[in-house]
């Protein structure tokens, strides 16, 4: 619109992503207290006299100054960075640890996908999120607990939470053995499809118990069990972003040591595909094909 002056208003944000721009700017990509996720461009960062260059990078918890329609009813979707104050630079705290960088970057680029329609205010994911890159950067818990803890929360947030303590099929209340990832979660013998996982009783536990935050029992369980969790999550997740996460299976499943270089080639989870076989065990043992 002729005329149209951009307007400056402040948030505190997420950096999730950031993206080379020309020689010397970058597109920030952040999810917002306020606003929603968006975008932004910050001129010169790449320069070594950039001001706060430092404070954008990926995991970091700032408040900014924005230039731009913070409702997108005028000029550009991309706004502009005026100023950054870091609250918290997550990041720096595990540059040096595979296993939790890893991790964030999982939690990152969830948050992005859970989030599609841009300036779309997200309270409660942002804070989710917030939430996981501090205990990340604490190492209170292990690694895989605290990515699939935020994995089962942001899905509930979406809607997609697996049913855990009835049947996603019929409903009836009780403790279900079978998991069935296109159905919805534990289903039972009645509604069970051809090639349901089993997983064992301590894996649909230790899912309850993400889910709610009982880091008392999450805590107690052994690799075996998390491994397990870890795959039925990912693939419950990537089921209903019909897509994978390009991160998840770079995330490091061993203990997380600080310090530690990734391993030859990689490491982490192997793929799980949203559509057709699902791994759903450590082992490979238990299997799903979707019909």
């Amino acid at each position: 619109m002729a005329g149209y002056r951009r307007q400056l208003y402040r948030d505190d944000a997420v950096v999730l992503r950031v993206q080379k721009l020309g020689e010397s700017d970058r597109i920030i990509t952040l999810l917002t207290r306020r606003h929603g996720r968006l975008r932004a461009v910050a001129r010169g960062i790449r320069r070594t006299t950039s001001k706060f260059g430092a404070r954008l990078e990926p995991f970091g918890h700032v408040d900014l100054q924005l230039a731009g329609d913070p409702k997108g009813n005028h000029g550009s979707s991309l706004h502009t960075v005026s100023q950054v104050e870091g609250i918290d630079l997550y990041g720096k705290r595990f540059l040096g640890d595979y296993p939790r960088y890893t991790a964030a970057s999982a939690i990152a680029e969830t948050a992005e996908r859970l989030t599609p329609v841009e300036r779309e205010p997200s309270l409660r994911l942002f804070q989710l999120t917030v939430g996981a890159l501090k205990a990340l950067s604490r190492g209170e818990h292990d690694t895989t607990l605290v990515l699939d803890a935020y994995l089962l929360r942001g899905m509930a947030l979406a809607g997609w939470a697996p049913a855990l303590i009835a049947c996603a099929v019929c409903g009836t209340p009780g403790r279900h053995r079978a998991f069935s990832v296109p159905a919805g979660g534990a289903v039972c013998p009645d509604c069970r499809p051809p090639g349901a996982a089993h997983p064992a009783p301590a894996t649909i536990d230790l899912m309850s118990a993400l889910t709610t935050g009982d880091w008392v029992i999450a805590d107690a369980t052994d690799t075996g069990v998390r491994r397990e969790c870890s795959g039925l999550v990912a693939a419950h997740l990537q089921w209903h972003l019909e897509r994978a996460l390009r991160s998840l299976p770079l995330v490091d499943r061993g203990p997380s040591v600080a310090g530690t270089a990734p391993p030859p080639g990689g490491g982490g989870a192997a793929m799980l595909r949203p559509r057709g076989d699902v791994e759903a065990g450590a082992d490979g043992a238990s299997r799903e094909r979707a019909e």
